[in-house]
């Protein structure tokens, strides 16, 4: 009687008995039941396993040790990423030069284009005074004092809060007698400090200098940027040790003290404190 011949599914599911025999005495041992469909999913699951694996280590660990086009791949993210970082970096740099050359202009008593004290964040971009350059002209101490007895003198403090400064230790730039002090209703926003000749000015805290150049009111000027958008400005000085854009330590030695300015009748220290665009008092953080 022939054999009728089994279908596909009937070999899937045929069931066969998996045995080991003992080569010394023949004896067999039973290991489990299989079949061809059982037998073909734990091979596809082998090489499919096999598959991922290995193509897993081509992209990462055999990549880095045999794809030329790895290294240059990295390379070009790393720069990609730094690009990024030194754009966002260029425009801080330039929030900042804004910021400082605004303050420079209020300084030297130049307002123009300036409505509010809001707007010091905003400003243009201009050259900073050299020493010996007079181009303010002959009226520039008109001009300043004309522009302190404004609203655009930033010295309206009501409502303003000095937590951040009254938590941090300054230095005394100088120790003198303190000649005429901090009076914003007369225009004079700062304290003059009298004291021996050539006696050295320090940083009041750390910080960044902003600018050190001459203007013809207050001679040469220094100017400091530290934390809590806060700038120390030293006017009338004979001689400026440190020059924009350097670090300074809190203590570290700015410049000598002198007579420079029209605005000055004999050696001396005007110092001045700007706080967020307003000028403070500095006697109310400092003992000079």
């Amino acid at each position: 009687m022939a054999k009728q011949k089994k279908n596909f599914l009937e070999r899937l599911t045929s069931r066969f008995q998996l045995v080991v025999r003992n080569e010394d005495n023949l004896e067999e041992r039973s290991i489990g039941g299989l079949s061809n469909g059982r037998v073909i999913a734990i091979f596809t699951v082998f090489f499919a396993t096999l598959f991922f694996l290995c193509l897993f280590l081509a992209q990462t660990l055999l990549a880095r040790w045999y794809d030329p086009r790895h290294a240059q791949r990295e390379a070009n993210k790393r720069l990609l990423e730094l690009a990024i970082r030194v754009d966002s970096l260029v425009m801080e740099v330039d929030r900042k030069d804004q910021f400082i050359n605004n303050i420079q202009r209020i300084l030297r008593g130049d307002t123009t284009g300036i409505s509010e004290p809001s707007e010091l964040m905003k400003g243009q971009n201009k050259s900073v005074t050299q020493p010996g350059d007079l181009s303010l002209g002959e009226n520039s101490s008109e001009f300043r004092k004309e522009f302190e007895q404004t609203d655009l003198s930033l010295t309206a403090l009501t409502g303003n809060t000095y937590s951040e400064l009254q938590d941090t230790f300054f230095f005394s730039p100088i120790t003198g007698f303190v000649s005429d002090r901090y009076d914003a209703k007369r225009g004079h926003f700062g304290v003059d400090i009298v004291t021996k000749a050539n006696e050295p000015i320090k940083s009041i805290a750390d910080g960044t200098v902003i600018m050190s150049s001459w203007t013809q009111d207050s001679g040469y000027v220094i100017m400091v940027q530290h934390q809590a958008n806060l700038v120390s400005v030293y006017k009338h000085n004979a001689e400026l040790l440190k020059k924009v854009g350097t670090f300074v330590n809190a203590g570290e030695i700015l410049s000598i003290v002198g007579n420079s300015g029209e605005m000055t009748s004999g050696p001396h220290l005007h110092f001045e404190l700007w706080y967020n665009g307003n000028a403070i008092n500095p006697e109310e953080f400092i003992t000079f």
